[in-house]
């Protein structure tokens, strides 16, 4: 479904994001492991490329860094001529993100806004303005469930668990982004989609899992594969007409 393209991953040395990268290139494409941890995005490359499927690339990446996002454009051209898309799945934070609200500062609270929200926007800006000239592109941004809904901190009782004040405010207001870039490029060949997963599997208390499980359906919560074929979706010409919209993938959890 992505043959010869070239997609670029934020993030891509992580937990979701190595999923996404493996699944982009089974697809066919050149996948661009841009990360800020390098030797992170390193390993996935040489997973990738180990296989007989697309090839892989891994390279530095400070999405909060104008400088480094220009060097990235400028040698992923140099190289392949084209970009085909751009997938803003980065999770930058400062070392206090994460506490409950009491224990939220203001400082912290604009610094990991700034990091994550204004670093999709920089990057989103700086495609765009390539995508634009090159007459076509396709930006994907990862959001959330507690982008679209309120968080229901009942099923966090009892675990030290929460959802921070920091994720719902930014994860909302990518969607809104989302659909801002989405309109301001409609006209150039662009398309600007977000794609909001549910909670995904990563060794959570038993008594979380089974709070959240019961407001879904069969599956409960996610593995990363369960989100990677939405994503793929996004970037194929199979959705070449969807812009401006936000794909849900949570197993009935928003319901």
């Amino acid at each position: 479904m992505l043959k010869d393209n070239v997609i670029i991953v934020t993030g891509g040395g992580g937990f979701l994001g190595s999923n996404f990268c493996l699944s982009i290139a089974e697809n066919g494409a050149n996948v661009i492991i841009a990360d800020i941890n390098l030797e992170s995005a390193q390993k996935v490359a040489d997973e990738i490329n180990a296989k007989d499927s697309g090839s892989a690339q891994a390279v530095p990446l400070d999405i909060t860094d104008e400088q480094s996002i220009k060097r990235l454009i400028s040698d992923i051209i140099n190289k392949y001529g084209h970009i085909d898309a751009l997938v803003n799945n980065a999770y930058p934070r400062n070392s206090t993100y994460g506490k409950k609200l009491e224990d939220v500062t203001y400082n912290s609270f604009c610094e990991n806004v700034n990091l994550h929200l204004g670093g999709y926007f920089l990057m989103s800006q700086k495609f765009g303005i390539l995508f634009r000239e090159q007459g076509y592109g396709n930006i994907v941004n990862m959001s959330s469930i507690y982008g679209t809904l309120t968080p229901r901190f009942e099923i966090y009782e009892g675990t030290p668990m929460t959802t921070p004040v920091e994720y719902v405010a930014i994860k909302s207001a990518i969607i809104q982004l989302t659909r801002y870039f989405a309109e301001y490029f409609k006209k150039d060949g662009i398309r600007v989609n977000s794609l909001s997963p549910g909670g995904i599997l990563d060794a959570q208390p038993k008594s979380f899992l089974e709070k959240y499980n019961e407001k879904c359906g069969k599956k409960g919560m996610l593995e990363p594969n369960d989100v990677s074929g939405s994503l793929v979706y996004l970037l194929s010409d199979k959705s070449k007409y969807v812009t401006g919209q936000n794909l849900i993938v949570d197993d009935g959890f928003s319901l």
